[in-house]
Order: C-alpha cells, then structure tokens, then sequence
C-alpha cells in the first residue's frame, strides 16, 4: 500500500497543486485570452496613433499625456485625434489645443469630429493641421456659459437659512443660496466676455479666420458638418477610414500600422468619465459647451 502511495505521488501531487490554485489559473488564462495579442501584427510598434477626446471634458490629464507621448516618440510619425465630445470647462480644454499646437510643430495631427465637435472640444482642436468632420456630427457652439441653481425657494420650504461672512465685495458671486444681483452679473459678464473673447481669438488664429466677422463662425453657432465646412470650421467631410488615410498621407508613411487601445484601459476610460460628469453636475462652473 505505501509502495502504490509512493508510486501515485507524482500524480497525486500535481491535482492537489491544481485544485489549490485552480482559481488563480483560471484567473490567468481569462487575462491572457483578453489581453494577449490577437496576431504578429499587434507585436509590430505603430507607427501612427489613434488618441481619442470622448465625453465632457473636465479632465484631460491622460490625452495631453498621451499627444506629448506621441510627440516624444520618434517612432510615430502622424496622429489621429478622434474627438466627440459636447465641451466641458474651459481650463482641460485650453490644455489639449496647447498639446495639440505642441504636437503640430513636431508632426501632423489630424483631428477627426466623429459625432460632437463643439464648444470646449472645438477649442482643443483649433491647432490641428486638419480638421476633418463625419457628415452627421454637430460643430461649432463657440460660445461660453456660466450657470447656477437658486435655491433660496427650496431653503426657505425647508426651514434653511444661510450664514456669511465676507471680505471683499463680490466674494458671494456666484453662490446658490439667493439670487444674482445686478452687480454680481456684471462681475461675472466680465469673466465671460473675456474668456469668450480669449475663445474667438484663439479660433481665428488656429483656423485662418478673420477674427472681425466672429459672428459667421462663432455666437454660439450650431452648424452641420457641411455648414462648418462652408464657415471654416472644419476642412472637409468624411468618416474615420478617411481621416486615417489623411494622417497616412501627411505622414508619408508606407506601411501605415495604427496602435489599438488596450481593453482595460478602454474600460476604465469609460468608468471615469462618467464619474467626472456626475460629479461635475453638481458644481457650477464657467463652460464651454
């Protein structure tokens, strides 16, 4: 009997090994069939790059990151902004069109308006060396917004009353507890005229446009691809195959090997950024969307 025992312990012990572990294997096979490349060609660095501006923009930390990444990288010779995205604040969208201006001096970027080109993402993008836009997606909204709830109404239903002390005059402009005051909305009209003056000047000088006659291109308009094309907004219709095909072309690369997002990370991507906006809508902030 001891001389079966011994004969079997091999055997024995590599099931035990295996029930033991069963779950981390299983864990680490998942990850492999998901993650492990797909074919040769996924081992073959890109020599162009895909960098996608999706959703509100209140953080864009990662695609700055990634446009100054791909800036630094000689290996990649053109990049593809993708963008669709209603705007957001004004700050993270100023960031991008810097990187992107950045990226321009270095190797040429094409920005690719696939659903919403506007407001704060149109901002990103006025440096790029193309803008080219699906015949269906919205651009424009160059304009900036500001608002606030008044909650007085609701406090007062509920036995609520606020409590203040302050220095400097217009220290409260802005808080939800009261209305506006006359005062407190030219105060904060003079933020707004200025950063949509700022907005208009930067547009005019990336896009090639005569800054005096805005109001074609600019107040807020909301335009069709085909009607962003007619103001100079845009450079020319098309959908993602033929954005690509651009960078290909301004890049003068022959054999055109695009990068492909990472699955996590394109999951946590998308955690995020709903994240962001559902914390956003609770805060008032100075827009452009």
């Amino acid at each position: 009997m001891e001389g079966l025992k011994k004969l079997f312990l091999p055997i024995t012990a590599t099931l035990g090994f295996i029930q033991k572990y069963f779950k981390s294997m299983l864990f680490l096979l998942l990850l492999f069939v998901l993650f492990a490349p797909q074919n040769e060609q996924d081992l073959v660095p890109n020599n162009l790059q895909e960098i996608k501006l999706v959703g509100p923009i209140f953080d864009t930390t990662e695609v700055v990151e990634q446009l100054d990444k791909a800036r630094e990288n000689d290996k990649v010779k053109g990049v593809l902004l993708t963008v669709d995205s209603p705007g957001g604040t004004v700050p993270p969208s100023i960031e991008v069109m810097y990187a992107v201006k950045r990226l321009k001096e270095v190797k040429p970027v094409v920005v690719y308006a696939a659903g919403t080109l506007a407001s704060g993402s149109y901002y990103a993008s006025v440096y790029a060396n193309e803008i080219i836009a699906n015949p269906g997606s919205m651009v424009g909204s160059i304009g900036v917004i500001m608002h606030g709830a008044n909650l007085s109404g609701l406090m007062e239903k509920i036995g609520i009353k606020s409590q203040v002390i302050q220095a400097g005059k217009y220290k409260q402009v802005g808080t939800a507890d009261r209305e506006w005051s006359k005062v407190e909305k030219q105060e904060l009209n003079k933020v707004i005229q200025g950063t949509y003056k700022m907005f208009v000047h930067d547009v005019a000088q990336g896009r090639g446009l005569d800054e005096k006659k805005s109001h074609i291109y600019a107040d807020a308009h909301i335009f069709t691809a085909a009607q962003a094309k007619e103001v100079g907004l845009v450079d020319s219709l098309g959908v993602s195959y033929d954005a690509k095909k651009r960078v290909e072309t301004l890049s003068e690369v022959t054999k055109p090997h695009w990068n492909r997002e990472d699955k996590f990370d394109k999951l946590m991507k998308k955690l995020s950024s709903e994240t962001a906006s559902m914390v956003h809508l609770y805060f008032p902030e100075l827009s452009l969307r």
